[in-house]
C-alpha cells in the first residue's frame, strides 16, 4: 500500500477510533526506538510471519530519516542459507537486552513465543503487540493494540497505518526559516539513496 492509498484510507477513517489508536501506537513504537537508540527486534508467528510489516518500517525509516526504525525481522524458520535480512532466527530474542524493542504482530495468542518474549521482557526490552488483545502476549507488553477477528480492519491494514504514522516525523513541521529547504534535502537523500533490500 503506497502513501496515496494509506491517505485515502486515513479519509475514510477519519471520526473512528482507528486513526487515534494507530497514531498512539505507532508513536509509543518510535518513541521507544528512538530514545533508546534503535535495536527494533520484529517477531510473529510460525504461520504469520510480518515481512511486509518490516520492508515498510524499512522503508518509512529511510524516508523519515529514523534509522532506528529500521527492525531486524526475527523468523521461526529462518536458516543460514537465507539472505542475511532473512536468516535471523528465534535466538535473537533470547539475545534480547535494555534498550531494544520487540515488536511481536500475531493474530492469535502465539502460545509457543510466550516464553522467549517473557525473557526478553526481564532483559529489559521493551515489548509491544499488535494484533492478538488478550491473553498472555496482552499481559506482557507494555503496549497493545488490539486487532480482533471480524474487525473493520484486518492486521495488515493496521500494520500499514501503524507503518505510516511511526515514520511520520514531527520535526519536519515548519518551525521557521530553513526548514522547507532540510526537508528538501531529506527528500534529495531519500530518492539517491539504493533501494532497500527486498523482503
Amino acid at each position: 500500500m503506497d502513501a496515496v492509498r494509506v491517505a485515502l484510507l486515513r479519509d475514510v477513517l477519519a471520526g473512528t477510533e482507528w486513526l487515534g489508536a494507530t497514531r498512539h501506537f505507532a508513536g509509543v513504537l518510535r518513541s521507544s526506538v528512538v530514545s533508546h537508540g534503535g535495536g527494533l527486534l520484529l517477531v510473529g508467528t510460525p504461520a504469520y510471519e510480518p515481512w511486509h510489516l518490516a520492508a515498510h518500517l524499512t522503508d518509512e525509516a529511510a524516508w523519515s530519516g529514523t534509522p532506528e526504525l529500521a527492525p531486524t525481522l526475527v523468523r521461526h524458520g529462518a536458516r543460514p542459507s537465507d539472505p542475511a535480512h532473512l536468516a535471523v532466527g528465534l535466538g535473537r530474542l533470547e539475545a534480547a537486552r535494555r534498550g531494544e524493542t520487540l515488536l511481536v504482530v500475531a493474530p492469535d495468542e502465539p502460545e509457543p513465543l510466550l516464553g522467549r518474549v517473557h525473557e526478553a521482557r526481564r532483559a529489559g526490552a521493551t515489548v509491544l503487540a499488535l494484533g492478538c488483545g488478550q491473553g498472555d502476549l496482552a499481559t506482557l507488553a507494555h503496549e497493545t493494540l488490539p486487532v480482533p477477528q471480524g474487525a473493520e480492519l484486518d492486521l495488515d491494514t493496521v500494520q500499514h497505518l501503524v507503518s505510516a504514522a511511526a515514520g511520520e516525523n514531527p520535526r519536519w513541521a515548519p518551525r521557521g526559516p530553513g526548514r522547507l529547504r532540510d526537508r528538501l534535502s531529506r527528500l534529495a537523500e531519500y530518492l539517491t539513496a539504493p533501494p532497500p533490500p527486498r523482503w
